[in-house]
Order: C-alpha cells, then sequence, then structure tokens
C-alpha cells in the first residue's frame, strides 16, 4: 500500500516532477521513497548509505534524468524519515541486517505499483552495496548494478579496534547493551562536527556545505553513531557475504583512492572475482564519489550510464 509522504525536492535539487510516498514492509516497518520519473530508458533503484536520506540523492536523480533514466531512492529503515528502531532516534540500529532485504522488497513492489519504466537498474553506496550484494545474490530483477565504494568491509584505525569491535559487540548481542551506542562513535551526525578540512567524504566543500545545511534544515534527517547490534550485524553480513560467490549480473564499481571508511581490500578482492565485474579507482577521491568535486562527479554519472546503455535488454 502506497500514501503520500514528504519530498523536500527545493533542497534535493532534484528533478521537478519528484514524489515521495510511504510505503510498509512486510514486517510492518514503515519506511519512504522518493521518485523521480523522468527517463524512459528504465529506473535507477539508489541504495543510499547509513545515515543518509533520499534527499541526498536529489543531484544522483538529476544526473541519470539528464543520460534517459527515472530513479527511485530509498531511506532505509532506521535513518531519514522511515520508522526509527529505538526510543533515541539518534542510535543507527537494525535487529536483523537481513531486515533491509525488507525494505528492498518494499522498494521493488512499490516501483512495479507506480508503474516506473523497465528495465531495472541499481546504483549503490556504502552500506547500501552491502544490502544490494545480498539482494543481487537472491537473483534481485535488475539488468545492471553500479557501485560507489561499497560497504563489503569496514576500515577501522587502528586496525586492532577491528577485534575490538567484534569482540565487545559480540558479547553485546545477546542483552539490551546491544541497542546502546557503539564505544567511540558520535552522538551527532558526523556533518554537524567535523570540519571540512578533516571530513572523510569529499573533497568538494560546497557538497560538504549541502550535506551539512540539509541537517540544518531536517533535523529529522540526522543520524548519529550505530548501536552495538547494528555493528555487529554488519560485521556478519559482510564475513558471511565475503564468503560467498559473486553473483552473475553486470557491475561496475567505483572507488576514490582516498578511501578511509570502508575496507578498500574487500572491494578489490570482490571486484577481482566477479566475472561480469569492473573495478575503477577514482584519483584524488574520497568516500563519497557522488558528492566529490564535480569532475568526478561527471565521470561517475557518465560511465555508470554509458554502463547501463550497454546491458539494455535485448530487443
Amino acid at each position: 500500500m502506497l500514501s503520500p509522504a514528504p519530498l523536500y525536492n527545493d533542497l534535493a535539487v532534484g528533478p521537478t516532477n519528484g514524489t515521495g510516498h510511504w510505503v510498509t514492509g512486510q514486517d510492518g516497518v514503515r519506511i519512504r521513497i522518493g521518485v523521480w520519473n523522468s527517463g524512459a530508458k528504465g529506473t535507477v533503484l539508489i541504495f543510499p548509505g547509513r545515515t543518509e536520506y533520499i534527499e541526498k540523492y536529489g543531484g544522483a536523480a538529476r544526473e541519470l534524468s539528464r543520460h534517459g533514466y527515472s530513479s527511485v531512492a530509498v531511506d532505509w529503515r532506521g535513518q531519514g524519515l522511515a520508522d526509527r528502531l529505538q526510543l533515541d532516534r539518534n542510535i543507527g540500529h537494525v535487529i536483523n541486517f537481513t531486515d533491509y532485504q525488507y525494505d528492498v522488497q518494499a522498494m521493488l513492489r512499490a516501483a512495479d505499483t507506480l508503474g516506473l519504466h523497465k528495465p531495472y537498474y541499481l546504483l549503490a553506496h556504502s552500506m547500501g552495496g552491502c544490502i544490494a550484494l545480498r539482494a543481487l545474490m537472491q537473483k534481485m530483477p535488475v539488468q545492471a548494478s553500479s557501485f560507489s565504494a561499497p560497504m563489503w568491509g569496514i576500515a577501522f584505525h587502528p586496525p586492532v579496534k577491528r577485534v575490538m569491535a567484534w569482540g565487545l559487540s559480540t558479547l553485546a548481542h545477546p542483552f539490551a547493551l546491544s541497542e546502546t551506542r557503539a564505544p567511540g562513535t558520535s552522538i551527532t551526525a558526523y556533518v554537524t562536527t567535523e570540519p571540512f578540512a578533516t571530513n572523510s567524504l569529499t573533497c568538494d566543500a560546497p557538497m560538504f556545505a549541502q550535506m551539512k545545511a540539509h541537517l540544518e534544515a531536517v533535523p529529522d534527517w540526522a543520524l548519529g553513531g550505530p548501536s552495538l547490534r547494528w555493528l555487529n550485524e554488519a560485521l556478519r553480513e559482510m564475513r558471511h557475504l565475503h564468503n560467498r560467490p559473486s553473483p552473475d549480473y553486470p557491475a561496475l564499481c567505483y572507488l576514490g583512492s582516498e578511501e578511509n571508511i570502508v575496507d578498500p581490500r574487500r572491494i578489490h578482492s570482490r571486484m577481482a572475482r566477479w566475472p561480469r565485474g569492473r573495478l575503477e579507482t577514482m584519483a584524488q577521491a574520497k568516500h563519497e564519489i557522488m558528492m566529490e568535486r564535480p569532475e568526478h562527479r561527471d565521470v561517475f554519472y557518465a560511465q555508470t550510464s554509458a554502463f547501463f546503455d550497454a546491458h539494455q535488454p535485448m530487443a
């Protein structure tokens, strides 16, 4: 069942025909989708990263529209304006990482109900890349996929923190302690407190300022650090997926040379054993390639659109 939801398209700066919709997953959690039905070549399903929200991808929808594609983006459970899963809405939380697949299924049902242009394609960033990898392994009905810094592993600084993260989150997993914020993570959204000069997201000052302005305009979009349960569920999911063969889909993956949020080693490992996959490293780019400097964004969208064009279904 679909019902109207807010979409702040003036902040998103997406195509002017954007619409918002509430969708309920089969487990009863309500999520939000944003639709820009503005291209007839097909529809790109946009899977955002952790802490993100639909409007952050208005620019992506605009660029994809220029190349002939419609878009639909999602607020995952526990973030954006979707149902938050904790009384403290600033803690990123999930019960089971596979629960995000309920959101994927709800998104696909909504796209079908709305009659969005087919075929479908996939564009996934960071945590969305982890969710997308499982969805592809479960035969998600898309022609091809494009990844931006997919979260197939987390970068820990220093590396000893990986052992600590596994140990503490595993011990806490069966108990109420798992619902508390992971130690060392922030109570507030990253962009609201981190100076541009030391940020790990982008080299583009206007884009960083836009992210900050978004949360000042709509504080309900903000999200702080994850819970111990989210952390443990994410670590388990990434380990499980890492040990499985690559799905049989064409895949393009971009990784910034300055990446230090997700683990580049896991990305190189996955793409080296993805028979229909291609990895591109973008020099002098950080984690948010779609929010990087204009010359980086232009290359990413041109290459992604060309990749999708090359995998249009046979007439």
